[in-house]
């Protein structure tokens, strides 16, 4: 089979201005990028013309714990909005922005696979519409004000070792998480502690794909807290007056990005967050525009369930009055047999054993969307060319047991045709499917209590141990007014719980809180566990290695 890049680079793209019209927007709705990008004016979303027309139905897909064997989520994500479109449901699909840290690092692209991906894939996976350049730009103009405050007599007293405010950069790179920066005499500025963040980790990241407009956006904006005084009251980025000029910098990145998949559909790519430092989610915009532009609206959650769908349901529903109605949960043969212990090299033998064991992992996932968010949920097995009959019906024997719709999808070797019959058992879940949406937690407990909820409930955990900084910063917190908020947790992907070799349904075990720190613009509390980083560092063959670009401009390498 052709490789994911050839697959995209043959592909016959309609223009972005035949995608627009399919969903009734017109010209002076549309800003081009090229003929196949274009921008959509947000005030499609603000304005009358859709404020009556009846959203359509949202569905969430999610994946079991991620895994280096692959689960295929983004896959799934494109190739059902394809099949859904084939059955004549008029649909979008809303997906995040891949970051430029893991496609150089592990990923190599995140633009779905084979037959079902968005494209132009080379673009959405590389600089795009330059939106992460305008959020990493507004995340160290406040950086830089900060420091220029500082240096020229500090008004506001800020104390210059409580700054909580860090510099970002979108790209994995380990050798900036800690820096001593303001060196070199008087001239440079004040010496100080520093650090960098990946930019898909920066709070203007989460403020920006929960803003519902620029004014909301501004707001936002304006409740950062950048540190603290040397009489340890907050100090807010609404206090240096930097607000104004960080909404300059991201007025034409919060109009969403529309693009087109492989066979046509149209899809919003727009805002990334990762799920396992940030909220996970595509912006708010893209989301509720899909909704009154469609009759169905695929989008994703960030990782696996315990992560993603999680943060989805408590932050991203509770913030924009969303309610999904129905859930898609992707499994693969490898990934479980992964988790049933069997190393990453044999993956490709049959082995039954270890593929029940892995189960438990893709049951505590089921468990999860239908009891604890109380959602309809449809499997969605993604057939990889090695997995075995024995083994494709032990995976749909447990879903069937569970008394959960499972369907094959084979979307990246078939585009739309290979998921026509998840598309038809997703529409007899949303449709017809019993729909008891729920938070995991009240918002009105207390930051450590909603923690536990999340451990114990969600991850299967004995609960939750608090270190003495997180016990300290927690109740200055509620001191400051934010006991209300819903919890962001920061947790390694790879387990349920926070230790990553704890694979499968790991039990007897706790959650360890070292930190935790309120992301006020975004309005949630983010709680760091185990040895969770907010930048990543690139592996030891990095997919940069592969990517490479000839004479005429054709990239190669990206996957």
């Amino acid at each position: 089979m052709k490789t994911d890049i050839e697959i995209a680079q043959e592909a016959k793209i309609k223009p972005i201005k035949e995608i627009a019209e399919s969903v009734g927007l017109e010209e002076k709705d549309i800003y081009y990028y090229g003929p196949y990008k274009a921008k959509v004016n947000i005030d499609v979303y603000n304005n009358n013309r859709l404020k009556d027309k009846k959203d359509g139905k949202l569905i969430l897909v999610t994946a079991i714990t991620p895994t280096p064997a692959g689960e295929g989520k983004t896959t799934t994500t494109v190739g059902l909005g394809d099949a859904l479109n084939k059955l004549g449901k008029k649909t979008m699909i809303a997906l995040r922005e891949p970051s430029l840290g893991p496609v150089f690092g592990i990923k190599g692209g995140a633009a779905g696979g084979g037959y079902a991906q968005v494209v132009p894939m080379e673009d959405i996976n590389l600089h795009f519409t330059g939106d992460f350049h305008a959020i990493g730009a507004a995340n160290n103009l406040l950086a830089a004000m900060i420091d220029n405050h500082i240096y020229q007599g500090n008004a506001l007293n800020i104390d210059p070792r409580r700054i909580a405010w860090r510099r970002c950069v979108d790209m994995n790179d380990r050798q900036l998480r800690f820096v001593v920066d303001g060196l070199g005499g008087k001239a440079n500025g004040v010496p100080r502690e520093d650090g960098y963040d990946i930019t898909v980790a920066s709070e203007v990241m989460a403020a920006f794909c929960l803003s519902q407009n620029l004014t909301d956006l501004k707001e936002r904006l304006s409740k950062i807290i950048i540190g603290y005084t040397y009489d340890g009251k907050p100090v807010t980025a609404g206090d240096l007056k930097t607000h104004g000029a960080m909404a300059v910098l991201l007025k034409e990145a919060l109009n969403p990005n529309l693009v087109q998949t492989i066979e046509g559909t149209p899809a919003f790519v727009h805002g990334g967050p990762f799920a396992n430092i940030a909220h996970g989610c595509n912006s708010l915009i893209a989301t509720k525009t899909a909704l009154k532009l469609s009759d169905y609206c695929v989008t994703e959650a960030g990782f696996g369930a315990d992560l993603g769908a999680e943060k989805f349901v408590d932050i991203k529903c509770r913030q924009g009055g969303l309610k999904p109605d129905a859930a898609v949960l992707v499994a693969s043969v490898r990934a479980l047999k992964l988790h049933g212990g069997v190393d990453k090299r044999n993956l490709g033998e049959e082995n039954l054993e270890a593929l029940e064991k892995g189960m438990d992992n893709l049951q505590k996932h089921i468990e999860n969307i239908t009891e604890k968010f109380g959602l309809p949920l449809v499997v969605a097995v993604n057939r990889f060319p090695g997995d075995t009959e024995a083994e494709l019906n032990m995976v749909l024997d447990v879903c069937n047991k569970a008394k959960v719709p499972v369907a094959l999808s084979e979307v990246f070797s078939k585009g739309s045709e290979g998921g026509i019959d998840l598309a038809e058992k997703v529409v007899r879940a949303a449709e017809k499917g019993k729909n008891h949406f729920k938070f995991v937690y009240p918002l009105e407990a207390g930051i450590k209590q909603k923690i536990e909820i999340i451990a114990h409930e969600i991850y299967g955990a004995d609960g939750a141990d608090f270190t003495k900084e997180a016990e300290k910063e927690i109740a200055n917190l509620e001191t400051l007014g934010y006991k209300n908020l819903p919890i962001c947790m920061a947790k390694t992907q790879y387990s349920l719980s926070d230790n990553p070799k704890l694979l499968g349904r790991p039990k007897d075990f706790k959650i360890t809180v070292r930190q935790v720190k309120v992301s006020a613009s975004a309005g949630f509390i983010v709680a760091l566990t185990g040895e969770i980083m907010t930048l990543p560092g690139l592996p030891k063959a990095p997919a940069a290695e592969r990517i490479d670009i000839d004479e005429s401009g054709r990239i190669t390498g990206l996957f």
